[in-house]
């Protein structure tokens, strides 16, 4: 006989679940055997058995409405029973399945050849479709079935069902933020970047293929435990820059809807639109700067703790970015009040051990305590008044920013936008952009946008002027490079610059340190994240209107003369 193993589906019979658990426990001690067992139940699972304690085989006695097709009881000898059989007689449940012989051995399961996956990036767009498609060309190469769902900045797209994911044998996350995971419970799953399906997604598919790892049943249920963690996850999960993605892309549409109802209360009020009390203008500028801008702080810290600790992190997460901002302390509190609820909370989660009756209290109940509390006492007493000193600094200076300064910070701003084109140096400078919102510092967003649209424009200007330093493919993507360029879509380069980036990306470098320098110097401000030109005509939504513009062709020209004049001849 292999091993014993027992899973008890009590719904919501909690009690009813636990004493069933622990009759037979006490009916295998006096047999001399040993069991593992899970129950779940409404609340969670508790002690979640995992495919690799399974393995080998065994016996499984499913107890109650237990899913027994889950991937995870593959191969094992299944035994049913009812949960009011095996509180009323637990001896004879398990000599039920004591004395059943397993059948024979199942013949070696086929290889995989039924992927699904999901891709997402930061802000939604570029990367995450580009990764997508990445994938999709390689699996069809490889002669392999697969189904890829976008996780977008207007939500799932092509979303998997929940025949495809059973269906599949191998599952690939490849996201540069946190993604719920719970659906892929028992599945073989790896995680990964964006960027390794972008560059190369055969090479993705066979490593997933290779080593991808059971995704536990523990975290369906948005159970955190190190215990419940497969190693890969963990693993992927790490990172500050990932956890600040995480909140940044989620904090981006609290500052979209904001910034552009504020700008809509002045096109209709003027600037002092907030003091016009029961007027249509009064009313958009209440929702956009009393509302939606009071959330943005909360967000990111909420969901870069969320990233960290899951479900249990969000409310100290959120808890503490608001007396961050109730401090003075803004986005730079917010982004330390995330980290301390997210790694606080998990540390909790970690090491507090409790008894099998209240273990379901943890994630709703003893997790957000901890966390809320560790996070709120560090912000008043240790954390918030530095922070909240260090961001008017900071805020003080930008505002007071004029001539070589302003220059400075634009190149800079704009050469950083353009070097990685959505990558991790073109992202630190959006989310410091972007974080500045909150404290009301708006010419930097301006200075970062224009200088993100400088390169897909320049690309596709330049493909038009000089057709012989481009390819016939190049030439014919670029009415497509420029919209993408016109909608504050910096990737639209990225094709551009992987042929030929040493002296593609130079080029863009310059021509957005320009564009960025133009707008700081004009004192452009931006009241929103996105949205590239197609946010301009409104009203108030960026003012200096003609300079901006100015700094956009100021830009795009001079990096697209600079690849007229450097790039080769393809033939």
């Amino acid at each position: 006989m292999g091993p014993l193993f027992a899973s008890i589906a009590a719904a919501d019979r909690t009690v009813a679940g636990v004493l069933a658990a622990e009759a037979l426990r006490h009916a295998a001690t006096a047999k001399g055997t040993a069991i593992d067992i899970e129950v779940s139940t409404t609340e969670g699972v508790l002690n979640p058995l995992v495919r690799s304690q399974m393995a080998s085989g065994g016996t499984l006695l499913a107890v109650g409405a237990v899913n027994t097709a889950d991937p995870k009881f593959a191969g094992l000898h299944i035994i049913p029973t009812g949960l009011d059989q095996v509180l009323a007689d637990p001896h004879a449940a398990l000599a039920q399945a004591l004395h059943s012989q397993p059948p024979a051995a199942d013949a070696p399961a086929p290889k995989p050849q039924r992927i699904v996956a999901i891709t997402s990036c930061p802000t939604g767009i570029a990367h995450t479709f580009m990764a997508a498609e990445g994938l999709q060309q390689a699996a069809k190469e490889l002669g392999i079935a697969m189904r890829v769902e976008t996780q977008g900045s207007v939500g799932a797209q092509d979303a998997l069902t929940d025949a495809e994911i059973a269906a599949a044998d191998v599952v690939i996350v490849a996201a540069d933020r946190q993604v719920e995971l719970g659906r892929f419970a028992g599945k073989r799953m790896l995680l990964s970047g964006t960027k390794p399906a972008i560059n190369d997604g055969k090479a993705l598919i066979r490593r997933a293929l290779a080593e991808a790892q059971v995704q536990e049943q523990g975290q369906a249920r948005g159970d955190t435990s190190a215990a419940s963690k497969p190693a890969a996850t963990a693993k992927a999960r790490t990172g500050p820059y990932k956890h600040l993605m995480t909140g940044v892309s989620f904090m981006l549409p609290f500052i979209t809807a904001g910034g552009l109802l504020i700008a809509l209360a002045f096109a209709f009020g003027g600037i002092y639109a907030y003091q016009h009390s029961g007027t249509l203008a009064y009313a958009l500028f209440q929702i956009g700067a009393k509302s939606a801008f009071v959330l943005i702080v909360p967000a990111l810290a909420g969901y870069i703790a969320y990233s960290i600790a899951d479900r249990p992190g969000i409310a100290p997460g959120m808890i503490g970015g608001l007396i961050a901002a109730n401090l003075g302390a803004g986005f730079l509190g917010g982004i330390v009040a995330g980290f301390i609820a997210g790694y606080g909370t998990d540390w909790f989660n970690r090491h507090l051990r409790l008894h099998r009756s209240v273990e379901g209290l943890k994630p709703v109940l003893i997790l957000p305590l901890l966390g809320t509390l560790l996070t709120g006492l560090l912000m008043i007493y240790v954390v918030g008044t530095p922070v909240a000193h260090a961001l008017a600094f900071l805020t003080e200076w930008l505002k007071g920013m004029q001539g070589a300064s302003a220059v400075v910070l634009g190149m800079l701003l704009g050469a950083m936008m353009a070097f990685d084109m959505g990558g991790p140096v073109n992202k630190a400078a959006y989310t410091f952009a972007t974080g500045l919102l909150a404290s009301q510092v708006f010419t930097p967003m301006a200075a970062v946008m224009v200088a993100g649209m400088t390169p897909p424009l320049a690309v596709a200007l330049a493909s038009w002027l000089f057709p012989r330093r481009f390819t016939l493919e190049e030439r014919e993507a670029g009415g497509a490079t420029a919209l993408l360029g016109l909608s504050f879509i910096t990737e639209g380069a990225i094709p551009y610059a992987a042929r030929d980036p040493l002296r593609v990306i130079p080029a863009n470098m310059v021509g957005s340190a320009v564009a960025g320098a133009i707008s700081m110097v004009a004192g452009a401000q931006l009241r929103v994240p996105h949205g590239g030109v197609f946010v301009l005509p409104i009203p108030n939504a960026v003012t200096h209107l003609g300079l901006y513009v100015v700094a956009l062709a100021a830009g795009t020209a001079v990096s697209a003369a600079l690849l007229g004049l450097f790039k080769k001849s393809v033939g």
